[in-house]
């Protein structure tokens, strides 16, 4: 196995596609892009787009540096959006913010967030949706994958795991194809800098945000580079910066989505009578299983789809996120494994645009994700780090192991331009999250509010959700964010929330 793992990996990554790692780059002080960025006059419009026509937004293009480093170079364009202050007698700020992915495109991520906003806090603030650099409406990456993302398990077996590697390493060497020139500038630290930019035109000293997932990175990044701009950061769901990456972040996944499968487990064995899987949670897990391994042995046929144990386990991990899609996730899994028995079925819209996106990428691939995370940190090339990871995780994590700790296209990407951000400082923030969440584990949240030595933590105890303000309705942590984005204030100390 490992001579044939290298051997791949070598053939994909060090063939003149990509080229082999070198040392990490020095860390540079930080150089403010010149005036003209920060005073350029924005051409505010209508958005095109029905969801922020109709909530009243505006939409206008903000120019940026490709490269920081050389202003006076390419630029980028970064697409947001407006929802005005519905008080200009009360207005305090403008609120950027981002959705998470890394990819995730933000133009009308507010719209849904205002809606958890109280009026009083929808009085005193702008508040800015954004497609980060290299995403959606702003210069977006576009590396023409096959597949809709850079994420799959390495299957059942070692013969699985070889064909992640190539796999993985031809994504990456689509993106080189592509998009080399820019690559390397598609980062976290460069959307912060666009961040401030965007600061400075709307002439604020300080900015507040809202981020979820991937988002409370970008904020923590952002409190780093510029704690002197950042105002009120709420952090929802939250991302460990020491952990950041497509290794350690990922890894920790693995046995929260475990947990969350055996919480759906449950749920479905006491719905024997509509799903069939068995009237146990180790009934239920066991025909999970099961299915995995006959996709393995054979791609299960599901329309224009074959889907595979690459495949099958990103059904479940998408579905796993809130216990509120437990029905969605289980009528999924009982039309898959139907269509493997051979039995006549019917593909329903959601489980359609899933498959779409992964195995077609419809409509489009989000390889500005791994662009994002594999520009953000250095992860390892050697696919036998990978291989012994999955198999020491496979009998504690038999359905997420081999997905939580494969290989990605980062194994085969450049070294990153600058550092990775480290984040150690005093801004104050308001981390939220809970227990169960399947994308940001717990303890991620927990190593945050310790870098951030004066933020507090809002913790939603034994609820598997991940993104709570805005999504999953609690009057508790609802009430946190909505204090602390009206007056500033946050709890005297950490509290814990329990489900309404």
């Amino acid at each position: 196995m490992k001579g044939l793992t290298v051997a791949l990996a070598g053939l994909v990554a060090c063939a003149g596609l990509i080229g082999c790692a070198g040392p990490e780059a020095e860390a540079q002080p930080e150089t403010p892009a010149p005036d003209r960025f920060y005073s350029q006059q924005l051409d505010w419009q209508a958005c095109g787009d029905p969801k922020l026509d109709e909530a009243g937004a505006q939409c206008a293009n903000v120019s940026v540096p490709l490269n920081y480093a050389e202003p006076q170079g390419a630029t980028l364009t970064v697409a947001i959006s407006r929802l005005a202050a519905t008080d200009p007698a009360q207005k305090r700020g403008v609120m950027l913010s981002n959705p998470g992915g890394p990819g995730g495109a933000g133009l009308d991520f507010m719209v849904d967030v205002s809606k958890a906003m109280t009026p009083d806090v929808r009085a005193r603030y702008d508040l800015i949706g954004m497609d980060p650099r290299g995403v959606g409406r702003s210069s977006p990456i576009k590396c023409h994958w096959p597949v809709g993302v850079g994420l799959q398990s390495a299957g059942v077996d070692a013969a699985g795991f070889a064909e992640s590697v190539v796999a993985q390493g031809d994504l990456a060497a689509r993106c080189v194809a592509t998009e080399a020139a820019r690559l390397p500038y598609i980062t976290t630290r460069n959307t912060a800098r666009d961040m401030d930019v965007i600061r400075g035109i709307f002439g604020v000293d300080r900015i507040s945000f809202y981020g979820t997932s991937y988002g409370t990175y970008l904020g923590a990044v952002f409190t780093q580079m510029f704690p002197e701009r950042s105002d009120r950061f709420v952090l929802d769901s939250a991302a460990d910066p020491d952990n950041y990456g497509t290794v350690g972040m990922m890894q920790a996944m693995g046995p929260a989505n475990e947990a969350a499968l055996d919480l759906w487990a449950d749920w479905v064995a006491a719905r024997d009578g509509e799903y069939h899987f068995g009237t146990s949670r180790a009934q239920v897990r066991g025909a999970v299983q099961d299915l995995i391994r006959e996709a393995a042995d054979k791609p299960i046929r599901l329309g224009e789809y074959e889907i595979d144990d690459h495949w099958l386990p990103l059904v479940l991990f998408v579905g796993l996120d809130s216990p509120q899609q437990y029905g969605m996730l289980a009528g999924q899994i009982r039309t898959i494994a139907d269509a493997a028995a051979g039995k006549p079925v019917e593909l329903d819209k959601t489980l359609d645009a899933t498959l779409g996106y992964a195995l077609k990428a419809r409509p489009e691939d989000n390889s500005s994700q791994m662009a994002i995370m594999c520009g953000d940190v250095a992860t390892p090339r050697d696919p036998e780090f990978y291989w012994r990871n999955i198999e020491a995780a496979r009998p504690a994590q038999p359905v997420f192991g081999a997905f939580t700790n494969n290989i990605t296209p980062c194994a085969f990407w450049a070294p990153p331009a600058e550092p990775t951000t480290v984040v150690r400082n005093s801004v104050p923030a308001q981390i939220v999250q809970s227990t169960g969440d399947t994308r940001t584990a717990y303890d991620g949240a927990v190593n945050l509010h310790k870098e951030l030595s004066a933020s507090r933590l809002v913790t939603l105890q034994d609820v598997p959700i991940h993104w709570i303000f805005g999504r999953y309705q609690n009057a508790c942590t609802y009430s946190a964010v909505n204090t602390y984005f009206r007056d500033g204030t946050m709890p005297a100390t950490d509290i814990t929330c329990h489900a309404d």
